[in-house]
């Protein structure tokens, strides 16, 4: 990461001449949508990728993500006083948060932080990187399915909900709008609940369907109902779970999670429910 840094640094230097002269944002720089610009810095540096890979260095691992790629460098323009290094990192360091995610490591020796935000069904990985003593602000970010996080997941944490509140949300069991029929990208979700079944024989539970408020509350009844008997069926059908250990259920929109007047609320809400019978 360091070595990484100090080339960027390098090569902003060669590309700094001009872009500082013009003190205008790059051709085709864009923010970042979940991040504001620091206040008098410009873009002097932007690239996009529909797909590539970024690797984010924690205390004492590596995580590779792979997906939507963007790389960001902003400078301070030259009547205006830069942020302090410490300043930008706890400012951005704050907005992680505020955007609902989470921050897994500061370094305070080469100034950078790293930060995971799940949102509107995408696993966004952040790094800042302040430099030029805060006069320059590199950012480094990859949009990753969240779900693909998520099932890496978990028939021990739902385990460990259902032992501890008796239910648990499932994020990954995916369909079409207004349609029931479970999509062939569950299986990985699927195969996770057979998991926690099979290695917990005395588990049966209630699979429950959850739908956001769009539509009438009748609708949602049913088509909640019938996405949870679909569940039921594949882990029947795929998985050979026994028919008796598992009962279908539809609430609707009865059990929010979150605020149905956002998207990303909504998102959350969209759920099926593993809940201890």
């Amino acid at each position: 990461m360091r070595r990484n840094a100090v080339l960027v640094v390098a090569i902003g230097a060669l590309l700094f001449g001009a872009a500082a002269l013009a003190q205008e944002d790059t051709k085709g720089g864009k923010d970042y949508p979940l991040f504001s610009r620091w206040p008098g810095y410009y873009i002097y540096a932007y690239e996009h990728k529909k797909f590539d890979a970024y690797t984010y260095e924690l205390k004492d691992s590596k995580e590779t993500v792979e997906g939507e790629y963007y790389y960001l460098s902003y400078c301070n323009k030259r009547d205006v006083e830069g942020a302090t290094e410490l300043e930008v990192i706890r400012n951005y360091e704050n907005a992680i948060r505020k955007a609902g995610g989470t921050v897994l490591y500061t370094n305070g020796t080469y100034r950078y932080t790293i930060g995971k935000i799940v949102k509107e069904g995408k696993e966004i990985w952040v790094y800042v990187h302040p430099y030029k003593q805060g006069d320059c602000i590199e950012l480094n970010i990859t949009e990753r399915q969240a779900m693909e996080q998520t099932i890496q997941a978990n028939a021990a944490s739902w385990l460990s909900d259902i032992t501890t509140t008796g239910h648990a949300a499932v994020y990954g069991i995916y369909f079409d709008t207004d349609k029931a029929e479970v999509k062939p990208e569950s299986e990985p979700a699927l195969a996770e609940m057979a998991k926690l079944l099979k290695n917990n024989s005395s588990l049966n539970v209630f699979i429950v369907g959850h739908t956001d408020n769009t539509g009438t509350f009748e609708h949602n009844m049913k088509l909640s109902m019938d996405r949870a008997t679909s569940v039921v069926n594949a882990l029947v059908a795929k998985h050979g779970i026994a028919t008796a250990r598992l009962k279908p259920y539809g609430v609707a929109s009865l059990a929010p999670v979150a605020s149905n007047k956002t998207e990303d609320g909504k998102a959350k809400n969209r759920r099926v429910e593993l809940v201890e019978r």
